[in-house]
């Protein structure tokens, strides 16, 4: 069968339309494009295909065969966020993925180490939690030693700060902002007012891309609506137990906002596992990090050993004992998913190849 043939084609050629309203950047353009195809940007991602937009209009495209083998790597697959090349077939088929200039990915749920991309070619986190019983400053922590390895840039985002009175809410404050990096913005929004929702327009500029991560019902629909200034996502409110709610999101969704910025909206994450490769020795750690160099013992674990200066900083008050306690428990798991992920590249490495064969001597024949 004759390949599609290519020729190199630039995004800001005639003959193509701008992918800049899309959220391309000055990014290189390092493959051919067919003749016959075009350079897209997947803005939405169902069970039976991906919608794809070309700067003009939205398409709907089927991933090449080869995407679908398991052999492959989820991450290896397109994801909402990426740029690709369409070529046409009996249908549209996404044949190829342009380099990712960042991705935010997470350890898919289960006992088998597998991992999943929640974004990619994204600017900024937008890590949303509820000020009611969504918040938990331990899974805020999680979500930014995710983020800090994506290559994007995390925004720490409190919601319904009209549903608390101004004392819990600079409590609330005051406990994230101490257990955050210095440089991490930390905000507190209305997300149904559209004047506190301007809070987040320096990250949604004209040609930026942002991502919202958090729990179902901690108010990324209605922070997205606001926004778009429509009702276009649905929003549920949440159970009064839990504050939680139910998945109104049901898909990752890209979508433009008339700043001319891209937003991508995602389900509520129940589980944020950790994949093995993020660095906990620094971000909003970075305060254990330099006590621990005070330590009396070099591998000191922090636990009960004598001359621990991290034990000692936490009994004068000096650290907090919840940031410590989050910490170890990251620490932990880190370690147990790195080696799962070790494991997993030795089974690969050792698994046979393929379609090939030992030369040499011929087996003898059995009865």
């Amino acid at each position: 069968m004759q390949r599609t043939p290519y020729i190199a084609m630039q995004p800001d050629t005639p003959d193509h339309p701008d992918l800049s309203n899309i959220g391309w950047q000055d990014q290189p353009w390092p493959i051919e494009v067919p003749v016959c195809g075009f350079v897209a940007r997947v803005i939405a991602q169902h069970r039976v295909g991906y919608q794809v937009h070309d700067g003009e209009q939205t398409h709907t495209a089927h991933p090449a065969p080869r995407f679908l083998k398991a052999s492959v790597d989820p991450v290896e697959r397109p994801a909402v966020g990426d740029f690709v090349v369409v070529v046409p077939g009996q249908s549209l088929v996404i044949d190829r993925i342009l380099p990712r200039r960042t991705q935010l990915i997470r350890a898919a749920a289960g006992e088998r180490h597998r991992r999943q991309v929640i974004a990619t070619n994204i600017d900024a986190v937008l890590v949303i939690t509820g000020l009611d019983g969504d918040f938990n400053p331990a899974r805020i922590e999680r979500y930014l030693l995710l983020v800090a390895g994506s290559g994007a840039t995390p925004v720490v985002v409190l919601t319904k700060a009209d549903n608390v009175d101004e004392q819990s809410l600079a409590d609330a404050m005051e406990v994230i902002q101490a257990r955050v990096p210095g440089d991490v913005h930390v905000l507190a929004v209305n997300g149904k007012s559209a004047e506190s929702v301007a809070q987040l327009l320096p990250w949604l500029g004209a040609g930026d891309s942002a991502v919202l991560v958090g729990s179902s019902g901690a108010g990324k629909s209605t922070i997205t609506n606001t926004l778009l200034g429509e009702q276009r996502q649905s929003t549920n409110t949440v159970r009064n137990n839990d504050s939680r709610g139910r998945h109104t999101t049901t898909h990752r969704a890209l979508i433009q906002l008339p700043s001319g910025a891209c937003l991508i909206d995602t389900p509520g994450m129940r589980e944020i596992k950790l994949t093995g490769e993020e660095r906990i020795d620094k971000g909003q750690f970075a305060d254990i990090d330099e006590l621990a160099m005070q330590c009396r013992f070099s591998d000191c674990a922090h636990l009960s050993e004598p001359g621990c200066a991290v034990s000692a900083a936490v009994v004068d008050g000096q650290l907090d004992e919840e940031h410590l306690h989050s910490f170890l428990k990251l620490r932990d798991e880190l370690a147990i998913a790195s080696e799962s992920a070790e494991a997993q590249l030795r089974r690969k490495a050792e698994a046979p190849r393929p379609h090939t064969r030992v030369l040499g001597k011929r087996a003898a024949p059995t009865d």
